[in-house]
């Protein structure tokens, strides 16, 4: 058996984080063998993980991957148990290490690396939603995650000449509108997704606050009111962030009109830590 030397205890302190006498401990049951007493300590880990389980996971970040020039991308919250985890530079890797692993797997087994951040940061922390997708063709996805690391956005622009996805203004403009996206959060990409029962309320809102007025007079008020409404809560029709005299769809019109092409605004995802 070798000896357990305090620089033996503190190698293996180093490789996963644990205390000082859980690697002591770990160390002596694996008669001082580095790569046993990591799997013992894993093992227990996992215990801890699955006692842990039951607590409430409301809190997390937000990561996002995205590969082969924009074709796949990822979305992926991951939860924990508190607000200051999140700020752990470890909890981050995980994030970014989870978002890599959906990227390139639709559905891969990341148990035992949970299993592994649980025994180390010393909270539940589970995987959240995972959005993943890939673009259509003549089209592109980039994103962007806040920085509070709380709120992320995908989204997809679309060009008609295939040859204008190479420019890099179509990357940049997809990210400018999913700070946009993170900014002000839409209900949907344009008008005709938005749900019928959605807009039939706010048109019924609008009658009443009209009700005694002449039927010909609340029709054009209504309209101006949907039109408002939309403008609120349609990406397309949503002032851009950067210059609030131009909706989103024509700040993508400029960009198109420069490259020589139609661009089209095709649809985003948007995830937060606490929103459904």
């Amino acid at each position: 058996m070798a000896e357990i030397t305090a620089a033996l205890v503190g190698k293996l302190r180093e490789m996963t984080s644990a205390g000082l006498m859980n690697c002591k401990k770990a160390l002596t049951e694996a008669g001082g063998d580095l790569e046993k007493a990591v799997d013992i300590l894993r093992k227990s880990g996992a215990a801890t993980a699955a006692k842990r389980a039951a607590r409430d996971a409301n809190e997390g970040s937000i990561a996002l991957a995205i590969k082969d020039g924009g074709k796949t991308a990822v979305l992926l919250e991951v939860n924990c148990e508190t607000p200051l985890v999140p700020k752990n530079e470890l909890f981050q890797q995980f994030c970014i290490q989870m978002a890599e692993r959906y990227l390139e797997n639709e559905n891969p087994d990341v148990e035992a690396d949970r299993e592994a951040i649980i025994a180390r940061i010393g909270e539940n922390i589970k995987i959240g939603r995972v959005v993943r997708w890939t673009a259509a063709e003549g089209a592109i996805i980039n994103g962007y995650v806040h920085h509070d690391t709380r709120k992320g956005v995908i989204v997809e622009v679309a060009a008609e000449k295939s040859e204008t996805l190479a420019n890099p203004e179509i990357a940049i403009l997809a990210k400018e509108l999913s700070i946009q996206c993170v900014a002000f959060p839409p209900v949907a990409t344009r008008r005709e997704e938005v749900p019928a029962d959605i807009v039939e309320r706010e048109k019924t809102i609008a009658r009443e606050q009209m009700a005694g007025k002449p039927e010909n007079v609340i029709e054009g008020i209504v309209k101006g009111k949907l039109n408002k409404f939309f403008e609120g809560v349609c990406l397309v029709d949503q002032l851009f962030y950067k210059d609030q005299n131009v909706s989103c769809q024509a700040y993508a019109d400029s960009i198109g009109k420069e490259l020589e092409d139609k661009l089209t605004i095709r649809r985003f995802a948007r995830l937060a830590v606490g929103e459904n």
